[in-house]
């Protein structure tokens, strides 16, 4: 018994030098972050805003942190792809997430996600945040917002509305207007906003909470009519056209966003680290113009302020999808 005693007494102090030679290591490889080319998972598909958005900050990133920056685009159900593989990569600082605004949606529509949003994935940056558009068809008996909501009470579940997608940004921004408004209307969902944007143009479908990125243009063009923004404020883009807000809904207030995310277990020196890179990227005089010529607000926050910011979003939309009833399985 003895001896076993004193194989135990021995074995503890070894088991913890062990241990502390792994922390140490683990300290040293994250104080020398990054060492190697850093792998940025954008949860959306080549040619959307959210990879404009990337393709902006990846150079700048890149140079300041002396190692490449390389996009690898994990498109499908809504971001939750791309955001499997990253919450189960290892947490070393070496794959890093850009995500949207269904990073913060798909929790309160989807029950069986394949990781947890909040235990898995950790805040970086809220670099972006961008608001609908609401559109209607030129041609459409509706001139503004109070147009549209006395139609539609008029009207209940008459008055059809595109989106990209069920469980889209878009379409969970209609589903919150019907609730502040206090009326129904029916969902026409397309796989994707180009689709939606062509039929809306084309009078099948009159009205859309858009993309304000890809429908400006348009809106520009004559080729849409521009009801009201869905932001706090107007866009700089859109100067003459009011708020949701302003138009008599108070409260209203809806963005599609981006932002970076890290694997939950990823060193508090690399978050803080890119964060603060990616903060500086932001305030770049080039980087502002491009991509507040897409109508983006742009932000660079800190890590707790996108963590306060993700999951005041959850719970809005969780409550927008239990009102409505809305599940995407």
């Amino acid at each position: 018994m003895k001896a076993n005693n004193s194989a135990r007494r021995a074995w503890i102090p070894a088991a913890c030098i062990g241990a502390a030679l792994v922390l140490s290591t683990l300290s040293a490889a994250a104080e020398a972050w990054p060492t190697k080319p850093v792998k940025m998972v954008v949860t959306y598909p080549p040619g959307g805003t959210v990879d404009a958005v990337a393709r902006v900050i990846a150079p700048k990133l890149s140079a300041r942190l002396g190692q490449p920056v390389v996009i690898d685009n994990r498109a499908g159900a809504g971001g939750a792809i791309g955001g499997d593989l990253v919450a189960k990569s290892a947490p070393d600082g070496y794959t890093v997430m850009l995500d949207a605004s269904n990073h913060s949606q798909n929790p309160a529509l989807r029950s069986k996600m394949p990781f947890d949003t909040l235990r898995d994935l950790a805040p970086v940056s809220l670099l972006v945040r961008v608001p609908n558009v609401l559109v209607a068809n030129p041609a459409a008996p509706i001139k503004d917002v109070k147009d549209l909501i006395a139609q539609a009470k008029a009207k209940p579940e008459q008055i059809n509305y595109a989106s990209s997608g069920n469980g889209s940004a878009q379409h969970l921004a209609a589903e919150l207007f019907g609730v502040v408004a206090g009326v129904r209307m029916t969902h026409v969902a397309y796989k994707g906003g180009g689709p939606a944007l062509t039929d809306v143009m084309a009078g099948q479908v009159p009205v859309f909470f858009a993309s304000l990125a890809s429908s400006l243009p348009y809106i520009q063009g004559g080729k849409l009519r521009a009801l009201a923004v869905t932001g706090k404020a107007r866009s700089p883009v859109l100067p003459q056209i009011p708020t949701v807000a302003e138009s008599g809904l108070a409260g209203y207030e809806v963005y599609e966003w981006n932002g970076v995310f890290v694997p939950a277990a990823t060193p508090a020196s690399v978050v803080e680290r890119l964060s603060k890179e990616l903060s500086a990227v932001m305030r770049e005089p080039d980087v502002r113009a491009r991509l507040e010529a897409m109508g983006a607000e742009v932000i660079g926050s800190t890590p707790a302020e996108l963590e306060s910011f993700r999951r005041a979003e959850i719970a809005k939309w969780t409550q927008v999808a239990r009102t409505n009833k809305i599940a995407l399985d």
